[in-house]
């Protein structure tokens, strides 16, 4: 009901700024890459490249004894296909163009015909394709039939994200209540495909969304208590600049929830697969018994989830942690910059997210499965029953064995 009500008819159309991502981009091929002297390049009138991963800029073009690089890319897509232009690259640049590579450029209609197109990547599609390929190959030589199913499951993932979540965003509606649709289909696809429609996989469904529904209270508090604005950076700004309808903290909380949804899937279906092992090893157990022993579980499996969170952004934010320390700043300092309150925000409601969905979780499988464990002195099933009159025959070791009927 959600995904009819909110699904959006496309994006909103908006006319390319040229900045960032927002570019006409094309494929080419780097066909010809010659040393020249940097003191003539400027004389030369050909325009560096566009890389500027380096602190310098252009600089490194006014070195007197510096050799640099020209380089010839043509065009291979677009209206301009076969098209040639030149690019000088600098010799402290972080990447360096060479003969037969492939590229992506960009095109900016309103410049002078030179600096139509500049280089802005290395087209890196084959060996992102092929370590697709070798993933989804483990996947299923591993996991068979359930690795195919995860691996379909994957992909209407990212249909969903495409299709759904990201154009309803654009086109105005509240973010959080599109991650919030969105992130339960998400689930409820993934882990019915994955799993099977049974009690087991529907109490991992309700646990995860009760994880979310805390996950989204705890995140929209304390995103408005600490005044986050989900505006700290390039590709944010741009957005808010074309966009200006989208609620930017808003859009960090949605961020939290889907980022939160795949570590909850793995916690809530361990919980629950831990809980129905125990029963099956113990039928007579009952639910207080099997919380105890899957809480147990459930402690190992926070400590490992919380590290892992808890790494996973420092990873990202790394470069940003770098800058800090490189400014000599205070662990306040650095703590109370938006751009890293963002980080400990979303990974601390993630994690107590997590925490949270191990004894919720635990106790709804233990509930659940109890409830199917036999009443003292009835016949387990597929158990034959005893005709009257007929005893165990005692047996060696002091232990009872039936006669044959």
């Amino acid at each position: 009901m959600g995904l009819a009500v909110l699904w959006p008819g496309g994006a909103p159309p908006h006319e390319r700024t040229g900045v960032g991502f927002d570019r006409q981009t094309y494929e080419a091929t780097v066909t010809e890459v010659v040393e020249v002297n940097c003191k003539d390049v400027g004389a030369s009138g050909v325009p560096p490249t566009g890389d500027t991963s380096t602190a310098e800029g252009s600089s490194a073009v006014q070195q007197e004894n510096g050799t640099c690089k020209k380089a010839t890319i043509r065009v291979d897509t677009g209206k301009d296909k076969g098209r040639t232009f030149t690019e000088i690259v600098q010799p402290d640049q972080s990447r360096q163009l060479h003969e037969g590579q492939d590229v992506v450029v960009a095109y900016e209609p309103s410049a002078p015909k030179d600096l139509q197109y500049s280089v802005t990547d290395v087209n890196r599609r084959i060996p992102m394709a092929l370590l697709a390929g070798i993933f989804a190959l483990a996947v299923v030589v591993v996991g068979r039939m359930r690795g195919v199913m995860a691996l379909v499951a994957l992909a209407i993932s990212f249909l969903v994200l495409t299709f759904f979540i990201l154009p309803a965003i654009l086109q105005g509606s509240n973010p959080l209540v599109v991650a919030v649709v969105g992130a339960s289909a998400i689930m409820l696809i993934a882990l019915y495909m994955c799993h099977g429609l049974s009690a087991r996989t529907s109490v991992a469904v309700l646990g995860t969304l009760l994880s979310l529904l805390l996950i989204g209270l705890l995140g929209s508090g304390f995103i408005d208590w600490a005044a986050l604005t989900g505006n700290t950076d390039d590709n944010t700004g741009l957005i808010h600049g074309l966009y200006p309808s989208i609620d930017m903290s808003g859009l960090l909380l949605a961020g939290v929830i889907i980022g939160s949804l795949g570590v909850l899937d793995d916690v809530t279906v361990t919980q629950t697969s831990a809980v129905w092992e125990l029963h099956e090893a113990n039928p007579t157990m009952g639910w207080r018994g099997l919380y105890r022993a899957g809480i147990r579980i459930g402690r190992d499996h926070i400590a490992s989830v919380v590290n892992t969170l808890v790494l996973a952004y420092a990873g990202a934010a790394l470069p940003l942690l770098l800058l800090f320390s490189i400014a000599q700043s205070s662990v306040g300092t650095v703590a109370n910059s938006e751009l890293v309150a963002e980080e400990i925000v979303r990974t601390l409601v993630g994690s107590i997210g997590l925490v949270a969905s191990v004894p919720v979780t635990t106790a709804l499988a233990a509930l659940v499965v109890s409830a199917d464990r036999p009443e003292k002195g009835a016949v387990s099933a597929g158990a034959q029953p005893v005709p009257a009159g007929t005893q165990p025959a005692p047996g060696r070791g002091g232990r009872g064995r039936r006669r044959k009927r």
